[in-house]
């Protein structure tokens, strides 16, 4: 027996900072009305994929479904955009689950910094000199040091952001895998990165760091100076988008790995 399709009675919009983001939520609100967001069955994303982002992490453990609406730059992460039939298309969307990556950043003052990222976590070197890392699986060391210009860890959602743009795996959706990525390896020169469990925990060790400092940016929150990266799956936490049936996420990653 097949579930009836979820009511979303009280829609809240959110827009980008774009014209065409903010006129497309005063025509949806003057259409359907609005609520506010925490009042909201559901959260109508107006803008690019940054906005969808920045969406997902405001409302990251409130557990309501997101629907984006390209009115941006980039819409990997969005649906077309349409005036009429929202309540329709609200309906008969199909879910996506994902689940972000929780970080914690030990920096130089002996402080501990915690931020979710949803694409990716990512290391990079603050000053000329390469970046020296070593990194460890589940407590086991897997390569004593990575000379590079930086290293990340990316989720499925996240595979085909920054993460192919240096290389790294396009990975299913709905695979249970992270790809650690490096970024421009020196040494291991033939060292492409890896494809972890999604239960596997990471740290990263800063070698030489008063020497050689990193920075730790967990999608667009940056700690500076680390000497150490602690990275795993936040199972805890869900986060429900909505697409389009046709347009699924999945459907997405599937056509990147063959170039469209």
């Amino acid at each position: 027996m097949s579930r009836p399709a979820p009511r979303f009675e009280k829609i809240a919009f959110v827009a980008g900072t774009t014209p065409e983001a903010d006129a497309a939520r005063e025509a949806l609100e003057k259409r359907y009305g609005t609520c506010d967001p925490n009042a909201a069955d559901v959260i109508v994303a107006l803008g690019g994929d940054g906005l969808m982002l920045q969406t997902l992490h405001n409302f990251m453990n409130s557990g309501k479904p997101i629907y984006g609406m390209h009115r941006g730059t980039i819409g990997f992460l969005m649906n077309e955009f349409a005036l009429e039939g929202l309540p329709e298309r609200l309906a008969a969307a199909q879910k996506t689950v994902i689940h972000p990556l929780l970080m914690r950043a030990h920096d130089d003052t002996g402080e501990t910094v915690e931020h979710h990222a949803i694409n990716e976590v990512s290391l990079f070197r603050q000053t000329a000199q390469a970046a020296h890392l070593r990194i460890l699986i589940d407590g086991q060391e897997r390569l004593a040091e990575l000379i590079a210009d930086g290293l990340l860890v990316a989720t499925p959602a996240g595979s085909t952001a920054y993460n192919l743009s240096v290389q790294g795996p396009i990975i299913p959706i709905n695979a249970s895998l992270l790809a650690l990525t490096p970024i421009s390896p020196f040494r291991p020169r033939r060292w492409r990165g890896a494809l972890l469990p999604d239960k596997a925990k990471v740290a990263i060790e800063v070698l030489e760091a008063d020497k050689r400092p990193v920075a730790a940016v967990a999608d667009h929150d940056e700690v500076r100076s680390v000497r150490a990266v602690d990275i795993r799956m936040d199972h805890a936490i869900s986060l429900n988008m909505l697409f389009d049936p046709g347009h699924s996420l999945d459907d997405r990653i599937l056509r990147e790995q063959f170039g469209f």
